[in-house]
């Protein structure tokens, strides 16, 4: 039986690992990331890849920095086959890749080359794409830069946000490596190499990228609201408060209005001009301080003086 050891850290990560238990390899060892602290309280919590792993009895590693010759060493005693992984998040060493007989190989939530890195669902949305999908590619040191071994398209519509594509990227990553895993312990699969003059790269978002841009158009800011709900949000300000916007659609435009003014609030939500002539209204947002809530909850309650002519984004 091929012994394989996986590694991953998040939501995204589970259905693969799963669907390599359903397929019936021997899992050796699971590798995540350490137990981190979560919430306002601060409670030491377990990646959801060991809350997987341990429902099955599956030995868990959890390197903080698995490019240490201790934490590699307990990688390489386990004697992998293949090494499968799905968002670890890092880079693993030279002494790991060339260690199993099968390679070590990702499943990545991209078509690459496009969109390399940590955050390639939130991207793919934010650029407004039609659609993605899922890559297994060989790992090598350098980041997702590996040589292809299957790829499947995802596509993308138009009320999708990063929760809704993430759950079907997942789903299709699972899907496509227990297609790709039987082929390539066969050798039935020719690699192939990634065109480096389309890469793109997808780097995990920052503080400054979630800040909406009201002088983009109406399409670029839906998308942007989107492509980060629901993390890590999108936000603006108002009256030098910060608040955030979890939701927004796109309505019929305006005419001779400064971005980012509000236009008309509504009993749904409030409409907010954009750079050209499609508006935004905003259904879903959350105050400083406060909880999540429709936008007529807070128009009627903490956002009653909100009203037209007022500029968000200052």
């Amino acid at each position: 039986m091929t012994k394989i050891v996986f590694m991953g850290t998040p939501d995204f990560s589970v259905p693969v690992l799963r669907r390599i238990i359903e397929d019936g390899y021997e899992v050796v060892g699971v590798v995540t990331q350490p137990d981190r602290p979560v919430g306002r309280k601060r409670v030491l919590t377990p990646p959801p890849v060991k809350v997987e792993a341990l429902k099955h009895n599956i030995p868990v590693l959890q390197p903080e920095k698995i490019r240490l010759k201790e934490e590699t060493d307990k990688v390489l005693a386990l004697n992998p086959d293949l090494i499968v992984t799905a968002a670890f998040g890092q880079i693993l060493p030279k002494e790991i890749l060339e260690s199993p007989k099968f390679g070590c190989i990702n499943v990545h939530a991209s078509l690459l080359p496009e969109l390399r890195g940590g955050a390639p669902i939130h991207y793919s949305i934010i650029q407004g794409k039609s659609e993605t999908g899922v890559t297994i590619m060989y790992m090598v040191e350098k980041l997702d830069a590996g040589d292809m071994l299957a790829r499947v398209v995802v596509p993308i519509e138009e009320k999708d946000h990063v929760g809704s594509l993430h759950d079907k990227l997942s789903i299709a990553g699972a899907d496509l490596l227990s297609e790709t895993v039987p082929a390539l312990l066969k050798g039935e699969i020719t690699p192939e190499k990634q065109d480096e003059s389309k890469v793109t790269f997808a780097w995990n978002i920052k503080r400054e990228e979630e800040r909406i841009d009201w002088s983009k158009s109406g399409e670029e800011i839906y998308n942007h609201v989107r492509g980060l709900h629901p993390w890590p949000v999108a936000y603006t300000t108002l009256n030098g408060e910060v608040l955030k916007v979890w939701w927004s659609e796109k309505v019929e435009g305006h005419q001779n209005v400064n971005p980012g003014e509000i236009i008309e609030v509504q009993n749904d939500g409030i409409v907010v001009a954009t750079g050209n002539q499609t508006a935004i209204k905003i259904t879903d947002l959350q105050p400083s301080g406060k909880k999540r809530m429709e936008a007529k909850q807070y128009i009627n309650g903490a956002g009653s003086f909100i009203e037209r002519g007022m500029k968000l984004g200052e």
